[in-house]
């Protein structure tokens, strides 16, 4: 058995809905004068093209970590939901949010109503995160670590009540024997992210890995690929950043780009191997850019 599993994260679409002035008040103000100017950095043709790169390589699930949105206006919502449907059937994708998606209180209705078909759950269904769902194998457990935050900050948490959920969706996915793949967008290790834009409850995420495991953890958020390794009860695991899949400028670890993992059981282990699909300096197609094991 091969499963191949897609993953991309932070897309920003663009252009930004023409905002009215009561929606810029508070954080969506700083957001929006940012995002005048990150939007020359996030791309929406370099997107296209990661996407169509996405379908030629014909994965079995696409995983979306997220950050489909940029300062969670209420007419940001219906673009994002048909750029997730870009990807392909709700049952072939897993959406996760991340902090732009759930930029502030008022976007979080929005959130749960607009992503429903991305984040149903068909077992385990407790609440609406973590979600579980099992293709072949493979457990995805989508997490929610996207909180509105104060202006200026970017951080992440999972709460107690979502951390005990996860707690029974590791223990019972591990005892079936099943592949953990567990989705966030945050980095969720205590050195994950620079101050004020980390997972508040990292440490806590930590000791529910040590105690039971998972296969591979997948973020995005810091537009940039990393490997990075946890302790878990029978190894390290590892936790693999993506570059967003939409950003031009910048250093090669932070250019557009998705990663595409080939998961393969090997006797009472599981091999993992990843693809770094992405557009160099100066190209106009999406070229293979590296590979790296798990």
């Amino acid at each position: 058995m091969k499963f191949r599993l897609a993953h991309l994260s932070d897309a920003h679409i663009g252009p930004l809905p023409s905002p009215r002035k009561r929606d810029l008040v508070g954080k969506r103000l700083t957001g929006y004068l940012n995002w005048r100017r990150r939007s020359r950095i996030h791309d929406m043709e370099v997107l296209a093209k990661i996407v169509a790169d996405i379908h030629a390589q014909k994965p079995d699930h696409v995983a979306m970590t997220g950050d489909i949105l940029n300062i969670g206006l209420p007419a940001e919502f219906p673009f994002a939901s048909a750029w997730l449907e870009t990807l392909g059937p709700a049952h072939d994708v897993s959406f996760v949010p991340g902090n732009h998606d759930a930029y502030v209180r008022s976007s979080l209705v929005h959130l749960d109503q607009t992503f429903a078909p991305w984040t149903r759950a068909d077992e385990i269904a407790l609440k609406l995160y973590p979600y579980l769902r099992v293709r072949e194998n493979i457990a995805l457990i989508g997490t929610n670590s996207g909180v509105p935050t104060a202006p200026l900050l970017a951080s992440g948490k999972l709460g107690s009540e979502q951390r005990d959920r996860l707690e029974i969706a590791l223990a019972e996915t591990g005892a079936r024997g099943l592949m953990r793949v567990v989705m966030i967008h945050h980095p969720p290790h205590k050195k994950g992210a620079s101050t004020g834009r980390g997972l508040s409850d990292s440490r806590r995420f930590e000791k529910l890995i040590l105690k039971y495991g998972a296969e591979l953890i997948i973020h995005g958020h810091n537009h940039r690929h990393s490997i990075a390794h946890i302790a878990g009860p029978k190894g390290p695991v590892p936790i693999i950043g993506v570059a967003s899949a939409s950003a031009v400028p910048g250093t090669e670890r932070h250019r557009a780009a998705w990663h595409l993992y080939e998961i393969t059981r090997e006797g009472d282990r599981w091999a993992i191997e990843g693809v770094i699909r992405g557009m160099r300096a100066g190209e106009k197609e999406v070229v293979e850019l590296g590979r790296f094991s798990a």
